[in-house]
């Protein structure tokens, strides 16, 4: 669900890129950005996995010690993964460009926009593991309300005002992004912090004592 989530997101910020005044140095520039943000996305990805089977597991067992835990060492790990590619951005960012094309004007560019870039690579380290955290304690329903407020009310609107209506460009456009990804950060953060661990345990119970079917095998 995230996955698509994210092609559908980004698909309409090219498409909004594709508008500009050079559409064709602006797309390249943007696709490129994207691509370099998607390979650290991949990473993040597969934590958001982790804390989703790594919470429900613990709350399922009835331990919310090890829950808070599991999240603090997952949010420490993919933090330190995303400072890494933030530095590398920072240090290689017109570097990397030329790993997809030898346009000067497109290099130019994309060095514009490595600090955006190393920003929204960092920010990509905590936002898809609390989406994780949020979901293995069930709050399915609002992470997805989290996720269409924050990126589509706020975030591509943001950015379609300051890509046209100021010479930021496609900066304007990727600054739209970060304000949905700091928005949706800042909401995941509090419904982390606001939550209750040892309630969310008593409603796993719950949820386990209405669906778990008896096999034969098991004890009366």
């Amino acid at each position: 669900m995230c996955f698509f989530h994210f092609l559908w997101y980004y698909a309409v910020l090219v498409l909004l890129a594709g508008y500009m005044e050079d559409a064709e140095v602006a797309i390249s520039a943007f696709s490129i950005s994207l691509n370099i943000y998607a390979w650290e996305f991949m990473i993040c990805i597969g934590l958001l996995g982790a804390a989703c089977v790594r919470v429900s597991n613990e709350l399922g067992r009835g331990n919310a010690k090890a829950a808070k835990f599991s999240i603090k060492v997952l949010l420490g790990t993919s933090i330190a993964i995303g400072v890494f590619f933030f530095v590398l951005c920072l240090i290689f960012g017109r570097k990397l460009a030329y790993l997809f094309t030898d346009d000067e004007r497109v290099a130019d560019t994309v060095s514009d926009l490595s600090l955006l870039l190393s920003l929204s690579i960092l920010l990509n380290s905590i936002y898809p593991v609390l989406s994780g955290v949020a979901i293995g304690a069930g709050m399915q329903g609002s992470v997805a309300i989290v996720n269409l407020i924050c990126f589509y009310v706020i975030g591509i609107p943001i950015g379609a005002l300051l890509g046209y209506l100021t010479d930021l460009q496609v900066k304007g456009i990727w600054m739209g992004m970060i304000g949905g990804v700091v928005t949706e950060t800042i909401a995941l953060m509090y419904m982390a912090w606001a939550t209750d661990w040892d309630k969310q345990v008593k409603k796993a119970s719950e949820r386990l004592n209405r669906f778990y079917v008896k096999t034969s095998e098991d004890p009366e």
